[in-house]
């Protein structure tokens, strides 16, 4: 593949990185990439790494949650029972992923904890269970008295109705 083909995209790390190989000489991770604030427009999109130095850093340095920025190209199916992936050449990591808790220490069931979710920012109240909701760029989406309430305020938020929780 030459320079021209390449692509850079910037997105999330979806979760917890795999190793591509025994040895961890590659790695493979999926990248929640969001071109706009439209849940519709968010594509979850696998990605792999030969490179062991950048396997390395994928395995052991980045947490879900950091937003990348990677450079490759796609690898397009050759059979229709074939993914497509992105072959990454390159990755920085322009932000870590929020945290409050200690994760080396198993989680207590009244810790706070604040995720990162594509664009958005939930910090789940330890004592109650409410999650509260922020845009990455830190406008008020809403609350929700129970996680399982996120995807009706989210789908409510992106249709422009008011904000959840008032």
């Amino acid at each position: 593949m030459s320079d021209a083909d390449e692509i850079v995209l910037d997105g999330f790390l979806d979760e917890e990185t795999v190793p591509g190989d025994l040895h961890g000489l590659t790695a493979r991770f999926r990248l929640t990439v969001s071109p706009t604030d439209e849940r519709a427009d968010e594509m979850i999109l696998p990605c792999s790494v030969a490179d062991p130095e950048i396997a390395h850093q994928v395995l052991h340095e980045l947490t879900p949650g950091d937003q990348l920025r990677v450079t490759g190209y796609f690898r397009l199916p050759r059979t229709p029972d074939e993914p497509m992936w992105l072959v990454v050449t390159a990755l920085s990591l322009l932000q870590t992923a929020p945290q409050l808790a200690d994760t080396t220490e198993p989680a207590d069931p009244y810790d706070s904890v604040i995720e990162r979710c594509g664009a958005y920012l939930h910090y789940i109240d330890g004592d109650t269970g409410g999650v509260e909701v922020w845009t990455e760029a830190g406008a008020w989406v809403g609350w929700a008295d129970t996680p399982d309430e996120l995807t009706a305020l989210l789908d409510g938020f992106e249709h422009g109705q008011a904000p959840g929780g008032e």
